[in-house]
């Protein structure tokens, strides 16, 4: 039976350690036989978020673990504790398999086991990850890292896709696909999606382009240039890069490129349009740009993405 322990210490965030939990806990009726061994271990009785809990065993017994599971920290920027660390790298020299979610990825990185391997966390924290650890190739924009015995996780929602893809591994396709039904989750999303991220736009009314983004939204099926963007906006070309970076922290182009993605993704999920009139109404002209965009953007293509999400949600969800 392969035992899997979830690492708790002061500090970490409860939806991680929960969905762990969750996960792994609960046979799929019978489906896989043997089932994992789960515990809790901790350096005693720890508070996660707003719960005091219990945890199985000490820390020392990840190194005792077939796969280690290290949650989500609340602050990135609080003192780790050394304890954890060390548990962690004695379960690393003892082959375990690792695995962080979300935030998790600052406890493997600072453990160490993270060097030279490519490893991601939540998108809001990627830039610190890579500033602190340069040892680490973080790659901000996909769901979840497979390195083999050392694995890592986007947020929340790309938490469960990590824990799903684990189970796919160990089970088969049969067995995550009961467990996604049971969660009511897609299925499978492959790794390399991109975090759906919402490119962020200005809160404050009087900002120079805070009537522009209404004005493109609403636009998005027209062939709108950045010399369109600017003379709507009453500005140069070169003021409006200047407000985007500002405002968005990318180009007006690369803005736009994302909107209409994210477009295509809304029609994917909710209509049962063609791709040709998605290409048309996202402003990608056609089908072929649409998919090769969509691909390059979000790392699968705009019909497997339309089939993930349309085989784990009823008609009467969507």
């Amino acid at each position: 039976m392969a035992t899997v322990a979830i690492a708790a210490t002061d500090g970490m965030l409860h939806f991680e350690l929960a969905m762990a939990c969750e996960i792994f806990v609960r046979d799929p009726s019978g489906l896989a036989d043997p089932w994992y061994d789960v515990a809790v271990h901790g350096p005693g009785p720890v508070r996660i978020g707003r719960f005091r809990m219990e945890p199985d065993g000490g820390l020392d017994r990840l190194a005792h673990a077939d796969t280690v599971i290290v949650p989500a920290v609340e602050d990135i920027d609080a003192e780790l504790p050394p304890d954890l660390l060390d548990a962690v790298r004695a379960a690393h020299q003892a082959g375990a398999r690792l695995v962080s979610l979300c935030t998790g990825a600052f406890v493997l990185a600072a453990a160490g086991v993270l060097d030279g391997l490519r490893a991601t966390t939540h998108w809001a924290h990627t830039e610190a990850l890579a500033d602190r650890y340069p040892r680490v190739r973080v790659d901000a924009d996909v769901l979840y890292v497979d390195n083999g015995t050392v694995l890592a996780s986007a947020g929340k929602a790309a938490a469960i896709d990590l824990c799903l893809h684990l189970i796919r591994r160990d089970h088969g396709s049969t067995v995550a696909n009961a467990v996604a039904r049971r969660l009511v989750v897609p299925p499978h999303r492959a790794g390399g999606q991109a975090q759906y991220v919402t490119t962020p736009v200005p809160a404050r009314d009087d900002h120079p382009l805070a009537d522009l983004f209404p004005w493109v939204m609403e636009r998005l099926d027209r062939p709108l240039t950045v010399e369109d963007l600017a003379r709507q906006a009453n500005m140069s070309s070169r003021n409006l890069a200047r407000h985007f970076r500002s405002a968005t922290g990318t180009t007006p182009l690369q803005w736009l490129s994302t909107q209409r993605i994210r477009r295509a993704q809304e029609l994917l999920e909710k209509t049962d349009d063609s791709v040709d009139v998605i290409a048309e109404a996202a402003g990608m002209g056609t089908a072929t740009t649409l998919r090769r965009h969509f691909n390059r953007t979000v790392g699968v293509p705009p019909d497997a993405y339309r089939r993930t999400f349309r085989s784990a949600w009823p008609s009467s969800q969507r």
